[in-house]
């Protein structure tokens, strides 16, 4: 028991710079997520953090709801987001369709703007710090950590000083940042304090995996090289040779060409990036998880069997690099529409 009234169930994560512990509040009857820097951490501004976190009310964001300090540790509440990361979501997608693609994108460009409007800037952006869902659709979205974003700045500009590389960083959490972290950050002075824009870019290389599957710079030393050397994975193919996907495909990707200016000024603002994605129309429909049954016509369709019966798809509504079969991707996931005489399952996507 903690502050009297969080009674601690069970360590359920560890980041770069954090320990999260799942408790209860006794006083509000709800589960919550209790969060302490580790040891060696810098603290002297994790209160004030967590004070500015809190202005922070945003469906997308995991609300702030207590700070405190218990024998010299200090303690983060927040809201507890039942589910799994982003990152764990992708390493099974590997790339998601453009059509649930551009809602993650709009949502998470809602939650930034909100931040932004509190004056809170995240710094690390990254689809480990973005909670979802269990299962196969992204629609409940939380982004979380904005309340250590003040710490995790001082991590950065601390390493900032050795000379303004933090690619020299020992950090977890700057090695973990590194794939998504903007220019100026990378490549920061002492002194100097990226602001907003560096979200922004963030947001860019974080949706570049996401409909990519691919790191947009590499990662770890890789990342800061090829940032430097602005070389960048090209768009893959799979993304714009099904003329379903294309025309939604290109949209997101010059969304993504956007954010990922290396002129920092020339980035759409988060407000910006919510009035632009609002405007892409795509399928909104939830997804369902099923098996492939069988394929047929040559290879060209196939039956996938789900909690609802059967459902048909073609080949040409797969998005990705894998195609489906019976055995080593035999698992998928689609949006399923009426038909006759089985429902039709659109779009498909390979997941693990």
């Amino acid at each position: 028991m903690i502050a009297s009234r969080y009674r601690v169930e069970r360590h359920i994560g560890r980041g770069g710079m954090q320990d999260v512990y799942l408790a209860y509040d006794d006083i509000l009857d709800r589960q919550v997520a209790v969060k302490t820097p580790q040891a060696g951490q810098q603290l002297t501004k994790f209160s004030r953090s967590a004070r500015i976190a809190a202005r922070v009310n945003h469906h997308n964001v995991a609300k702030t709801y207590d700070y405190f300090e218990q024998d010299g540790h200090p303690f983060l509440v927040e809201e507890f987001v039942s589910g799994e990361t982003l990152e764990a979501k992708l390493l099974r997608f590997g790339a998601v369709d453009p059509h649930l693609s551009a809602r993650v994108f709009q949502h998470l460009s809602k939650g930034v703007a909100a931040s932004h409007h509190a004056g809170v800037v995240h710094r690390d952006l990254k689809p480990s710090n973005i909670m979802v869902e269990t299962g196969v659709n992204l629609h409940e979205l939380k982004i979380t950590d904005f309340g250590i974003a003040t710490l995790t700045e001082e991590v950065f500009a601390l390493a900032a000083q050795d000379g303004g590389d933090l690619t020299r960083s020992t950090s977890g959490t700057i090695k973990g940042a590194l794939p998504y972290m903007a220019p100026e950050m990378m490549f920061r002075k002492d002194g100097e304090h990226p602001g907003r824009e560096a979200d922004i870019w963030s947001l860019g290389a974080l949706m570049f995996r996401v409909v990519t599957g691919e790191f947009p710079f590499g990662v770890f030393l890789d990342a800061a090289v090829n940032v430097r050397n602005r070389t960048r994975r090209p768009w893959p193919d799979f993304m714009t040779s099904n003329p379903q996907y294309k025309p939604l495909a290109k949209e997101v990707q010059a969304i993504i060409e956007r954010c990922l200016e290396y002129d920092a000024i020339k980035r759409p603002t988060a407000d910006e990036l919510v009035s632009i994605c609002s405007q892409l129309c795509y399928i909104n429909v939830d997804r369902t998880e099923g098996l492939v049954e069988r394929i047929i016509q040559n290879g060209f369709s196939g039956f996938a069997a789900d909690q609802f019966g059967s459902t048909f798809f073609s080949m040409e509504s797969v998005y990705g690099k894998r195609r489906p079969n019976t055995a080593s991707h035999r698992r998928i996931c689609y949006s399923r529409f009426p038909g006759m005489p089985q429902h039709r399952g659109h779009p498909v996507v390979v997941v693990d």
